[in-house]
């Protein structure tokens, strides 16, 4: 089964496959434990030109479909989960500039991308995470300009993107959410900064900091879509991003499955391989099934996005599918490796600590269940 993509995208994942042979499955690990940032890493990212595989080919990019990137995207994932989530991020910050942009801003962005930049988005803050809502950056019209001020938290490629859509409230009088605006914040603008790298339970290879705006001015060609409009692009573009964190949690799951089974062909217990035992060979058709089931969740909902046809409860279901097998799966590869596999010398128990996550960002996976049954039921 697994995607079906084009030719050039099967060029392409096979270049993917050997960049992370060499570049980053070893690698992984001695990052992985002392939490350095792997920048030569992702400079030889770049250089692929990985950062830009979402980028439409009218803007420089290779234009492919997004079940081809999906396919890419699980490849990196397969070789580290964090190094997958770079990847992934800087595309969920161009994605409020290709859903609203115009096309000044959008080829901007995109040129960010195709020249070796990377992107994050801003909307998650200290007092609002699954509630977007409540959060408290302000943006007030001075002339020609905005000026922002607030703190964004938990934002991937925080202290690396080269731009940044932030959100922020230009009518703080507006009921609910009708006062959020979406800004397009590039690096080096005055008052923009970062906090600390966090140090992370684990997609250690990722970068996470706070976001600091203090008196940040921004022209108001850089507002995206319009004020208001905020809310709106940014559930679209967690709509779509979803999916993403769908696919990361496929290939993250996959490599745990792939180390279980490489691991009990060779552990021999009452004189054979543990593999030989059913019950671990349930295991791995369980891993398998779940799998299999994740990456077409993956496929459907992205499909649905390239044809311009609602995919939200898609969206929401193929992440929250993926991203619990992901948690079942690593656990269950820790389990089939026995004492070892709670051992930092052997792989699984990292993989278990990056596949926790993915049931909490992009939307928790309770949040994600909400936006399934609201598409399910409808309102009553």
């Amino acid at each position: 089964m697994a995607y079906l993509i084009s030719d050039e995208a099967k060029d392409l994942l096979r270049d993917i496959h050997e960049f992370c042979e060499q570049n980053v499955v070893e690698q992984a690990k001695e990052y992985d434990k002392t939490g350095e940032f792997p920048a030569e890493m992702y400079e030889a990212a770049k250089e692929m030109g990985l950062n830009a595989l979402e980028i439409p080919e009218e803007y420089g990019g290779p234009g492919l479909s997004r079940v081809d990137v999906a396919a890419l995207f699980e490849e990196m994932a397969v070789a580290d989960a964090g190094f997958a989530t770079t990847i992934s991020a800087s595309g969920l910050g161009t994605k409020p500039v290709l859903i609203a942009g115009n096309e000044d801003q959008k080829a901007r962005v995109c040129d960010i991308l195709v020249n070796g930049g990377f992107g994050a988005f801003g909307l998650t803050e200290p007092g609002a995470g699954s509630d977007p809502g409540a959060g408290k950056t302000v943006a007030v019209k001075d002339g020609d300009d905005y000026i922002l001020n607030g703190q964004k938290c938990f934002i991937t490629n925080g202290g690396i993107a080269d731009f940044y859509c932030i959100t922020a409230l230009t009518d703080k009088e507006a009921p609910g959410t009708h006062g959020m605006s979406i800004f397009l914040v590039e690096k080096d603008t005055p008052g923009l900064s970062h906090g600390v790298e966090e140090d992370k339970m684990g997609i250690r290879l990722s970068n996470t900091t706070d976001v600091i705006l203090e008196d940040v001015r921004v022209p108001k060609e850089n507002l995206l879509g319009g004020e208001g409009k905020g809310f709106a692009i940014a559930m679209k573009t967690l709509d779509q991003a979803r999916a993403w964190m769908g696919v990361v949690s496929t290939g993250l799951a996959q490599r745990a499955m792939n180390e279980a089974i490489a691991y009990t062909k060779e552990r021999k217990q009452f004189g054979r391989p543990v593999l030989k035992f059913q019950a671990m060979q349930f295991k791995i058709a369980d891993m398998a099934i779940k799998i299999e089931a994740s990456r077409q969740m993956n496929a459907y909902a992205l499909t649905l996005m390239d044809q311009g046809v609602p995919f939200s409860r898609e969206a929401a279901i193929a992440k929250c599918f993926a991203s619990d097998t992901a948690m079942e799966c690593t656990t269950e590869a820790v389990q089939m490796f026995g004492g070892y596999g709670y051992i930092r010398d052997y792989p699984v128990e990292k993989l278990m600590r990056d596949a926790k996550i993915f049931q909490i960002f992009e939307g928790t996976n309770e949040i994600q269940r909400i936006v399934t049954a609201n598409n399910t039921i409808g309102r009553f």
